[in-house]
């Protein structure tokens, strides 16, 4: 969720439910544990409205007849397939579940939402308006659009693909209303008493007495851009108010908080009182079916049930998992039971959450159960920081070592809907200078890996659609991806129009990929040798990282040049611990880079110590597998 940075920041109340700050000292083990896991894993984020239109108008504010829409149809078998090659292992399909837009379905009893409360034209996929169903735009048969989806997912599991959607636990659109909820199923907020400020098994938080008004517009902006529009009138009938999704409290919300939603409420008061049961001391270590038998005879406030029956609906359509945002927001009893309950309908269920507090990671991992959370704070934005020159790659070893005890479920990224494309100006400016960046997040620890749809071919994002920013592909707009239009080709996805460089980074990508989800050596052990070769090698330097992984089966020595304008030559050194953990013996081996299969240098070890000749070009980066 965008401007996650200041909402923490200002609403501290909602980000610390239920989570206690335990001392590194108790909590951290003293080493990884072992991963029982043969492949590592590969996330494909695509903006799904975006993928597959190939329509280059790309006016600011253009509707969805001026600049088009992907559909579910346009993931064929051919582009899942290539996807699939790409080295992926699960596909996230980015705003699936029907929110707000400024397209009129009214001939499909799908009621018109308002530019006052709806971001962009085409609307934020985290105003979820309907969860029971699928945004309309995705569809080529509106009355048909659940199927259509239904059939995407099949599609996508035929290849050979895992399908997650996200789930957005924390807020929904302030005019939520399902057309097709389940039996027995009834909408958020239908049951709530209103004339009161909060009541436990209210969905939302009211201020009584107190209608909602739409903010004031600042700098400038005006819904969808000041075009004349019946519905924007700034006014929104909402009484009484309800709280904001990020958790302002104000009947009228300013233009930087996300008015276009209502946060929900999971039974905590607005003095933080948290009105269900806790988590007995130690039952962290407690695997999900000790937590689902823990919520059996406990009394469960209606949110709770309402998030969990949506996720069961979707796991039993054959979604594969889920992207949770925003999650720090949301209790973490509140993770124990529905992570639980999802586990429980399928045990390999992937649930990636959304967390930014690095004091919170252990209790949404163990208490609240998820798999894996974004490294964004420490991980992503230390290699941003190399990779804009800034920074020294010494800060990258300190940060692995630090979460070494939970490094499984860091899930690792360079880009995603939220943060600026590499190729961005104001990012790196060029996509080559995030390829050793790429190496390292893909290959320093047993994680799972994510790739944002067109990062394989440098797009940039400099397009200005309305209300997205440039140097981020708008997820507010409708509009397309230049250099996925040119790799779609009028839909033979293959790259037909691509320029030579869009190819070549895609090739690199690809080359990575597929070796990280097929190396035993990724899901083996970790040792750093930055720090060593720094203190022992005269011409090392901090814009170079160096790494060893190994299992029984593959040792690999991972070097990385982030430098774009130098190339280095030194004898990079192994302790002698290292040699003996990798039965290394006095003699001579080959180091083949295992990205372009090419032999590169000699590995001498002698009186148990070794030592292994690299030159690496500007931005080069090796994965040697030493040959016994």
């Amino acid at each position: 969720m965008k401007y996650y940075k200041s909402i923490i920041a200002s609403f501290v109340i909602f980000s610390f439910f239920g989570c206690k700050n335990d001392s590194k000292e108790t909590i951290k083990e003293p080493t990884k544990p072992k991963i029982e896991m043969k492949k590592k894993e590969v996330v494909y984020q695509v903006f799904t409205r975006l993928f597959g239109n190939t329509n280059t108008t790309n006016k600011p504010w253009g509707t969805l007849e001026e600049n088009g829409v992907g559909k579910f149809n346009d993931f064929t078998d051919k582009a899942l397939a290539e996807i699939k090659d790409l080295g992926v292992t699960h596909i996230w399909y980015t705003g699936v579940p029907h929110h707000d837009v400024i397209t009129d379905y009214t001939k499909f009893g799908i009621g018109n939402d308002d530019p006052d409360i709806v971001k962009g034209r085409a609307g934020s996929p985290y105003a979820v308006k309907d969860y029971y169903n699928v945004n309309p735009d995705l569809a080529e048969n509106v009355d048909n659009r659940l199927q259509e989806f239904e059939a995407l997912i099949e599609r996508t599991h035929k290849v050979g693909l895992k399908v997650l959607i996200d789930i957005v636990p924390n807020h929904v659109a302030r005019n939520y209303k399902s057309l097709t909820n389940p039996e027995g199923t009834t909408d958020f907020g239908a049951e709530d008493d209103k004339t009161v400020q909060y009541d436990i098994n209210n969905n939302f938080y009211y201020n009584p007495g107190e209608a909602f008004k739409v903010p004031v517009w600042e700098n400038g902006y005006q819904p969808l851009g000041g075009e004349d529009h019946p519905m924007a009138d700034s006014k929104f009938e909402e009484v009484p108010a309800k709280w904001t999704g990020n958790g302002s409290r104000a009947s009228q919300p300013s233009i930087g908080d996300w008015y276009e939603t209502v946060k929900v409420n999971y039974g905590v008061s607005p003095d933080g009182r948290k009105d269900f049961s806790e988590l007995p001391q130690g039952f962290e270590n407690e695997d999900y079916k000790k937590h689902y038998e823990f919520w059996q005879d406990k009394a469960i406030p209606s949110s709770w049930v309402k998030f969990k029956d949506i996720a069961l609906y979707w796991t039993e359509k054959g979604v594969d998992g889920f992207r949770f945002d925003m999650a720090e927001m949301v209790p973490v009893e509140f993770w124990s039971y529905m992570n639980s309950n999802i586990k429980m309908a399928n045990p390999d269920a992937f649930l990636l959450a959304e967390v930014y507090q690095p004091h919170l990671y252990r209790d949404y991992i163990k208490k609240g159960k998820m798999d894996y959370l974004y490294d964004k704070v420490q991980l992503y934005d230390t290699l941003k920081h190399v990779i804009q020159g800034h920074g020294s790659t010494d800060n990258i070893p300190p940060i692995l070592d630090e979460l070494r005890d939970i490094e499984h479920h860091m899930l690792h990224f360079l880009e995603n809907h939220d943060e600026q494309r590499i190729a961005s100006s104001d990012f790196a400016g060029n996509a080559l200078k995030g390829k050793p960046a790429m190496v390292v997040s893909a290959t320093s620890t047993t994680a799972p890996t994510m790739v944002y749809f067109g990062q394989e071919f440098g797009e940039p994002g400099n397009e200005d659609l309305g209300f997205g920013d440039p140097t981020r592909t708008s997820i507010f707009d409708y509009g397309s991806v230049p250099s996925l239009v040119r790799w779609v080709n009028n839909k033979n996805f293959d790259g037909g129009q691509s320029t030579k460089e869009e190819l070549e980074l895609r090739d690199f990508y690809k080359r990575l990929l597929n070796f990280t989800i097929n190396s035993s050596a990724l899901m083996g052990d970790y040792q750093d040798i930055q720090l060593y070769n720094h203190g022992n090698t005269e011409w090392y330097n901090d814009k170079v990282l160096s790494f060893v992984r190994w299992s029984e089966e593959e040792q690999l020595i991972v070097v990385s040049n982030f430098n774009a304008d130098n190339t280095y030559g030194f004898e990079l050194q192994l302790p002698e611990d290292l040699v003996s953990k990798l039965e290394l013996q006095d003699n001579e081996y080959k180091v083949i880079d295992q990205l372009y299969n090419e032999y590169r240098s000699i590995l001498k070890v002698e009186n148990g110590r070794a030592k292994v000749r690299i030159d690496v070009k500007p931005l080069e980066s090796f994965v040697l597998k030493i040959e016994k």
